[in-house]
C-alpha cells in the first residue's frame, strides 16, 4: 500500500509540475508552488491541497481557459485524493511483531519507507490461549510456563534503535498518555520507518484489582521500572530520551498484583525466589543502561 500511494502519488506531482510550466494564472501558479512546497509536509499538505483543488477547479469551469489547461486541470483532479500526503500505520500484537513476523517487520524496517508501526504488546500469545512467547517477561507462568519463563523478554526497541535510522518509542496510556500522544505525534512526522511499542494489559495477565483498574495498572509497572518509557529520534543531535523517573514501587510489589506472578509463589516457590530476585535485578540494571544511553 506504501509503494503504491508514493507511485500515484508521484505521477501527480509530475501532471502538476507540468500544468506549471505551461500555465500563465498567478493565482494557480502560486497554489502550485504551495502545495510543492508542502508536498511531504502531513499537516500543511492537506490544506495546500484543497487551495490547489479550488484553483484548478476555477481553471476547469473557465470559459477563458485554453482547452489544453482546462484538459490538464481536469486531469489533476481527477486524481485529486492523491494531492494531500498519506499516512501509513501497520498495527499488530507482539505475537506478530517479537516472533512469528519479525522477519516481515524487520524486512519492512531496513526498506527505510516513511511507514509507521503500533505494536500492542500483552506479553503472551493473547488470542491463542495465552502461550508464553518472546515477549513474555521472566518469571511469568503463561501456558508453555508453568514453572515461571526462564528467559527475559525480547528487547525489540533495543534492538531496533541499532538500525540507527528508525524511530522507536516505548509507551504506557495509563504511565503518561501525553507522552503516548508526544511519540506518536513524532512517529507520524518522522520521514522514515517509525516503531511505537505499547504496554497493554490483557486477561491473562490476571490483575488482582480487575481489569476495570487497567490504567491503574499500567501506571504500577511503570512505576516499578517493570515497564521504561521512552523516545529515540534520530533526527535530533541527542536521539534518546528516557521519560520514566526513578522507580519509586517495589518490583516485587507490581509482581504481587497479578496472578501470573503471584500464583508462582504457590506453586514454585523456590522459582518464585530465585526468578523474581533476577527479574528485580535486570530491572534495575535496564533502567540505569538506560539513563546512561540519554
Amino acid at each position: 500500500m506504501v509503494l503504491s500511494i508514493q507511485q500515484q502519488r508521484a505521477a501527480e506531482k509530475a501532471r502538476v509540475e507540468a500544468f506549471r510550466e505551461t500555465c500563465a494564472d498567478d493565482t494557480v501558479n502560486a497554489a502550485i508552488d504551495k502545495w510543492l512546497e508542502t508536498f511531504d509536509d502531513f499537516d500543511a499538505s492537506k490544506p495546500a491541497s484543497e487551495a490547489l483543488v479550488a484553483a484548478l477547479e476555477t481553471v476547469a469551469a473557465s470559459g477563458s481557459a485554453s482547452a489544453d489547461d482546462k484538459s490538464a486541470a481536469e486531469t489533476i483532479l481527477r486524481y485529486k485524493d492523491q494531492l494531500s500526503k498519506k499516512t501509513f500505520w501497520m498495527f499488530g500484537g507482539d505475537g506478530w511483531a517479537y516472533d512469528i513476523g519479525f522477519g516481515g517487520l524487520d524486512h519492512v524496517l531496513a526498506s527505510g519507507e516513511d511507514v509507521n508501526v503500533l505494536i500492542v504488546d500483552t506479553e503472551v500469545y493473547s488470542n491463542t490461549g495465552g502461550q508464553s512467547s518472546k515477549a513474555t517477561p521472566l518469571g511469568a507462568v503463561a501456558q508453555f510456563a508453568a514453572s515461571g519463563k526462564k528467559r527475559p523478554k525480547k528487547d525489540l526497541g533495543g534492538m531496533l534503535m541499532t538500525y540507527g535510522n528508525v524511530y522507536v518509542a516505548q509507551v504506557n496510556m495509563g504511565a503518561d498518555n501525553a507522552q503516548l500522544m508526544k511519540a506518536m505525534k513524532e512517529a507520524e512526522s518522522f520521514p522514515g520507518p517509525a516503531v511505537i511499542v505499547a504496554y497493554a494489559p490483557c486477561l491473562s495477565h490476571g490483575i488482582k484489582l480487575g481489569m476495570a483498574k487497567v490504567q491503574d495498572e499500567m501506571k504500577r509497572a511503570t512505576d516499578a521500572g517493570y515497564w521504561n518509557l521512552y523516545r529515540y529520534d534520530p533526527r535530533l543531535e541527542t536521539p534518546f530520551h528516557l521519560d520514566s523517573k526513578e522507580p519509586t514501587l517495589p518490583y516485587e510489589e507490581f509482581l504481587d498484583g497479578e496472578v501470573r506472578y503471584a500464583s508462582l509463589k504457590r506453586t514454585f516457590p523456590d522459582n518464585a525466589k530465585e526468578l523474581f530476585e533476577e527479574g528485580s535485578r535486570l530491572a534495575a540494571k535496564r533502567y540505569e543502561k538506560l539513563k546512561n544511553h540519554q
